[in-house]
């Protein structure tokens, strides 16, 4: 029996995903058409033995929340339940806290997945190379370049036995071209460690502060006070991938994960994927369109792009490496180029509404996405352009490498501005 456990984080996390999480909480911003962590349910729901799968975190458990695990309890088959931790208690705080929960029913293994990565979750090899040889933590690894692998939590590997020797979360300096993918199998016998780590915060906590429970106690940083402190004790190992994976921490990180994930549906879910027929829009490449969406016939869409429930697309429209979410209308003639048109907005005809893609290297099998920074000496940096909900964009202007707040309506051109 293995059971899988999904860190959804909480409300002052995803910062850097404004002004899109806003309106619904980053782990449910659809990604190549479906919720983000529905990604992570269906991989863990077709592994053989699977009987529960847990969300962790720190989100009031609002309607769409509610809403979401409900039909996705029905359409796995599957229990999915959330649990709320009563404040922030880090990556591992959450596995401590609920340790009982997570143990009940005794399962032999459980996954860690962490919610805002993109990849195509190889559990079942994971599950066999810890069947083989089992030890307490199995981390997934993949390659980075040397520049790009500090901003990862890196390993230093045995290559005989793929145990980890030296864990780093972020070096000032190269380590190991080996990064940690944010997906893990542990034992059950890895809370024992994390019961260590709280039993020394609570010490600590009490030294500082008067008698009693330490409310920070609960704060276990998985990474650095786990991996770190146990590498090269024959406790943690790695499960190298060659397959898909990015870290969707942006808006435009998620552009680039939907186009991963809608090149997986070839495979997949081919289902998913616009086909081109007589009297339909042309399709080029990977394209996701809604059931209930209405897209003119003369329309022109792809590569890469999502079209949300209720969408209206007018005739003559150009879309290409884009998401328009839920309700928004492109009216005749539009031109909507490496951007997310929010919940509800409008872009006027003859409009152009278009960003800079920060993807990467492309000539680089081990390049990732950057961690993108906003600002760069006072200057907002060129990235893609993200219209917030209910944003209205007037016929025939141009928005370009621009952020717009919920809730504008804008009368005129704008290049390189968050509009407030």
């Amino acid at each position: 029996m293995l059971k899988a456990v999904i860190l959804i984080g909480g409300p002052q996390k995803g910062t850097r995903f404004r002004p899109l999480s806003f309106e619904v909480p980053k782990p449910l911003f659809p990604v190549a058409g479906v919720p983000m962590i529905q990604h992570h349910i269906e991989a863990c729901a077709q592994v053989p033995g699977m009987q529960e799968i847990l969300l962790i975190g720190f989100y009031q458990p609002d309607e769409p929340l509610t809403q979401f695990l409900e039909a996705a309890q029905q359409e796995f088959n599957l229990p999915v339940r959330y649990l709320q931790e009563f404040a922030p208690l880090g990556t591992g705080g959450g596995l401590y806290h609920f340790r009982d929960q997570i143990l009940a029913g005794s399962p032999e293994a459980f996954f860690v997945l962490n919610a805002d990565v993109c990849s195509d979750f190889p559990l079942s090899a994971m599950l066999e190379a810890h069947r083989h040889q089992r030890h307490p933590f199995l981390l997934l690894g993949t390659t980075a370049n040397r520049t790009q692998s500090l901003n990862y939590g890196c390993i230093v590997e045995n290559p005989q036995t793929h145990e980890v020797l030296h864990y780093v979360e972020k070096p000032s300096t190269f380590i190991s071209d080996i990064i940690n993918c944010g997906i893990y199998l542990f034992s059950p016998e890895a809370l024992k460690p994390l019961r260590d780590v709280f039993q020394r915060n609570q010490q600590d906590g009490q030294l500082e502060d008067s008698p009693g429970l330490w409310p920070g106690a609960g704060t276990i940083r998985l990474e650095q006070d786990v991996f770190s402190a146990l590498a090269g004790q024959g406790q943690i190992y790695v499960h190298l991938t060659d397959g898909i994976w990015s870290q969707i921490k942006s808006a435009g990180s998620a552009l680039y994960a939907s186009r991963l994930y809608l090149s997986r549906y070839q495979d997949t879910h081919p289902e998913r994927l616009a086909k081109h027929t007589p009297g339909s829009p042309r399709i080029r490449g990977n394209v996701y369109i809604h059931p209930t969406a209405k897209v003119a016939p003369s329309a022109v869409l792809g590569p890469n792009v999502s079209i949300g429930k209720g969408v209206t697309v007018g005739e003559g429209v150009r879309l290409r490496e884009s998401i328009v979410l839920h309700g928004a209308t492109l009216q005749e003639h539009t031109c909507v180029l490496h951007s997310i048109v929010g919940w509800g907005s409008t872009v006027g005809r003859w409009a152009r509404v278009e960003g800079t893609p920060n993807d990467p290297n492309p000539n680089d099998p081990r390049a990732r996405m950057d961690s993108e920074s906003l600002f760069k000496d006072g200057k907002l940096l060129p990235a893609i352009t993200i219209l917030g909900c209910r944003v209205r964009i007037p016929a025939e202007v141009l928005i370009l490498n621009s952020i717009v707040l919920p809730h504008k309506e804008l009368s005129r051109s704008f290049t390189n501005q968050i509009i407030l």
